[in-house]
């Protein structure tokens, strides 16, 4: 009798799974990330993930043990790749909308409701609006006299005719006498023009 209920539960939280995965994926993160080879590999990696533990539910497999499982899977997995923080953090969101609807211990109507949340929290964080991107760059600045900090608005003023950018943010990394140059990070509004590769 409980394998039966197993099967019956099993279309809809799968159809449940599929359709948060592909909004959080498709309108969150790759809306803005344009990354499409982490963008099929987190929908398939979600998929994965759903099948096996809604397999294992039925060993009486604990929530916690199958989160272990595949959180430590996914560290073992991309150990190897350059992943960003943002990557990790839908990485994360992913197997967690996924554990919750496979061996969620809620109805589905709950579980509809916390991966809403969730999508909708990402979607609203994703906003230009509600945090402003920017990007960062590391340059090599040649007037020590400007790196010193009475002249902080003259640097800013300086780089920006230069760069033609609006710099949000200013640090000198290092400085180098014998060259006479300065290691600057600096993090500035979002322009099209200097998009990363990384984001292509």
């Amino acid at each position: 009798m409980s394998y039966l209920v197993m099967e019956l539960d099993f279309l809809p939280r799968f159809l449940i799974n599929t359709f948060f995965i592909i909004v959080l994926i498709r309108y969150c993160y790759y809306k803005h990330s344009k990354n499409r080879p982490y963008a099929v590999s987190f929908m398939l990696f979600g998929t994965g993930v759903f099948m096996v533990t809604h397999l294992l539910h039925s060993a009486d497999i604990s929530m916690g043990f199958a989160f272990g499982l595949f959180a430590v899977f996914s560290m073992l997995r991309y150990r190897t790749e350059s992943i960003t923080i943002k990557e990790m953090t839908y990485l994360f969101l992913v197997i967690s909308i996924t554990l919750l609807t496979a061996v969620g211990p809620i109805g589905l109507v709950e579980i509809s409701i916390i991966n809403s949340i969730i999508c909708l929290f990402a979607f609203v964080l994703e906003m230009y609006f509600m945090l402003p991107l920017t990007q960062e760059k590391i340059i090599k600045y040649e007037d020590l006299e400007k790196i010193k900090p009475e002249n902080k608005a003259d640097l800013i003023d300086d780089l920006e005719q230069r760069m033609g950018l609006e710099i949000k943010y200013l640090n000198i990394d290092s400085v180098d006498f014998t060259n006479g140059t300065a290691k600057i990070r600096i993090r500035h509004k979002f322009h099209h023009k200097v998009q990363t590769a990384h984001d292509e």
